[in-house]
């Protein structure tokens, strides 16, 4: 496989980082200090609009599900503020509706959770005219398919017998697959 061009960061190495993960968060502008990147922490959108519109970074790495809702808010400000920004989406609920939505807002690249620091600089310093490279990681099937459960799960207030119906699976079957270990 050949090697892919990254841009340089450039002179402003700003990021901005928006996740409610605070764990993950941290490691995060850890992994992109070393990087090369400024980041900037907010674990939530509005804590993400505020730094978006006062000090709109040259980079930024969104989570599209937040506690006060939707990571995409804060891509239409970053886009109003400063339209030249690259802008990753992430989120542990891959969709191709989110996605697309995602980039018709703005974003430059689109991930799906669990990506490493490594797939997330790809995706930022990746050039206009070239695909990002898969990630070396990448979600089995079944790991897909127990996390659309769980997202389901969620959604219907964690109630098994509304989200078996919805998933169109008996109940019991449901109850197995949500007492496993999710699958790596």
């Amino acid at each position: 496989m050949a090697e892919q061009a990254l841009r340089e960061i450039g002179e402003d190495n700003s990021l901005l980082l928006v996740d409610d993960d605070e764990p993950f968060l941290r490691r995060l502008t850890k992994a992109m200090e070393k990087r090369g990147f400024a980041p900037e922490m907010a674990g939530s959108v509005a804590a993400g609009k505020a730094i978006a519109t006062a000090r709109p970074p040259a980079y930024a790495v969104i989570d599209l599900r937040l506690e006060d809702g939707n990571g995409l808010d804060v891509v239409e400000v970053l886009r109003e503020k400063r339209p030249d920004a690259r802008v990753v989406v992430l989120t542990g609920y891959g969709a191709i509706a989110t996605a697309v939505a995602a980039v018709k807002i703005g974003a430059t690249d689109y991930l799906s959770k669990p990506a490493d620091a490594n797939d997330i600089t790809s995706a930022l310093l990746a050039s206009d005219d070239e695909l990002p490279p898969p990630p070396d990681n990448p979600m089995s099937a079944d790991r897909v398919r127990w996390e659309h459960i769980q997202r389901v799960y969620e959604l219907c207030d964690r109630n098994v017998s509304e989200t078996a119906r919805r998933l169109n699976m008996h109940r019991r079957t449901l109850q197995r697959i949500l007492a496993k270990r999710s699958p790596r």
